[in-house]
């Protein structure tokens, strides 16, 4: 009974968020230099917990202590109930002086003999730290122990491992990379930004993009070139967009404006939003330099200087394209009496007046 209400909470964890870790560890806590991490099982004192002093909290992994094994076939086991009912991602940080294969299993129990089934195996090689990570679709029964196993290849002495993760997965979930960003804009202008989609969870997704926005036009997103209200993505991948969106040219100076971009499948079971955020605005209300460029004089007679080397974009304060041209050098641009606002290719805006 106690183990059927166990399960049932894990599915009411997982059943809120695309990944409840249920097991994290840093070695932080309470473990002593050279001696079995807390709350592990090890048989054979092969696999021991260290301490590398550190003048910050962060490198490739957290914190000061790891632990480690200089064995050439050695294990190291954990108390964890797992469940054939949920999928689960595991993941670590790792380095060595050599090549070792690192093994997840499952089992009944915290010896070698009682690990049962195999879920993963990952190589760790070479001086530096790196990520490593699986996921696992499915596992055979319920289990109550998991090992990790180091087998060392040739001459490799040891092996170190920190930040331990045991993630559940559940069948839909997505998220978005940044979640978002901002700029300054001059009202009337183009942005683009960038951002990356993933599917978190276990099955394949047909996302649909819709946006909303009331100071944002011509909103579009791409995938490698491609404009696409829609896309696939499978367990585990991840997707570039590219998204650009013209900021209405009636917007108040100083005003603070967003686009939302809206991800969804099918079933509403899922959603990710990115959004982007812009400050209507300009780097420079005089001469505009930058990136080797200058636009001069300003304000102007109608006959406009620009020096340096871009592709410069004019438009009026209607938000409409009234000059675009690759630049050598220098051009003079003759332009009736109004408001302007020119951009370069590197995204800067400037106003420039006509009388």
């Amino acid at each position: 009974m106690k183990k059927l209400l166990f399960t049932l909470l894990i599915l009411a964890l997982a059943s809120v968020s695309y990944a409840d870790s249920i097991l994290f560890d840093s070695f932080e806590y309470a473990n002593h230099d050279g001696e079995t991490p807390i709350g592990w099982v090890c048989n054979d004192n092969s696999w021991k917990a260290g301490y590398l002093e550190k003048d910050h909290n962060r490198i490739a992994h957290e914190g000061n202590w790891y632990a480690y094994t200089e064995g050439e076939d050695s294990w190291l086991f954990m108390e964890l109930y797992m469940t054939n009912e949920l999928k689960y991602r595991y993941s670590f940080w790792a380095i060595s002086d050599g090549e070792y294969d690192v093994e997840i299993w499952a089992g009944s129990g915290p010896t070698s003999a009682q690990m049962t089934h195999q879920l993963c195996t990952m190589t760790v090689s070479g001086g530096e730290y790196d990520f490593y990570t699986e996921y696992i679709q499915s596992i055979p029964s319920d289990f109550q122990f998991f090992g990790i196993r180091a087998i060392a290849h040739d001459d490799a002495y040891c092996l170190t491992i920190d930040d331990i993760n045991v993630d559940m997965v559940v069948r839909y979930a997505m998220f978005v990379n940044p979640d978002r960003s901002q700029m300054l804009l001059a009202p009337g202008a183009q942005a683009e930004f960038e951002f990356v989609f993933t599917n978190s969870g276990y099955e394949p997704l047909q996302v649909y993009i819709t946006h909303r926005s009331d100071y944002f036009t011509d909103v579009h997103l791409s995938i490698d070139g491609t404009v696409c209200t829609d896309f696939h993505a499978d367990p585990g991948e991840s997707i570039t967009l590219t998204g650009v969106a013209t900021l209405l040219p009636n917007i108040e100076v100083g005003s603070w404006c967003w686009v939302d971009i809206m991800f969804d499948i099918d079933c509403a079971c899922a959603s990710a939003m990115y959004a982007f955020w812009a400050e209507a605005g300009y780097e420079s209300l005089n001469e505009c330099s930058a990136s080797a460029m200058s636009i001069y004089p300003n304000p102007s007679k109608g006959a406009l200087t620009i020096e340096g080397n871009g592709l410069v974009t004019i438009t009026n304060a209607l938000g409409q394209e009234v000059y675009r041209k690759q630049v050598v050098d220098n051009e003079l641009v003759r332009l009736p009496k109004g408001v302007y606002f020119v951009r370069k290719d590197d995204g800067h805006a400037t106003k420039i007046i006509v009388e």
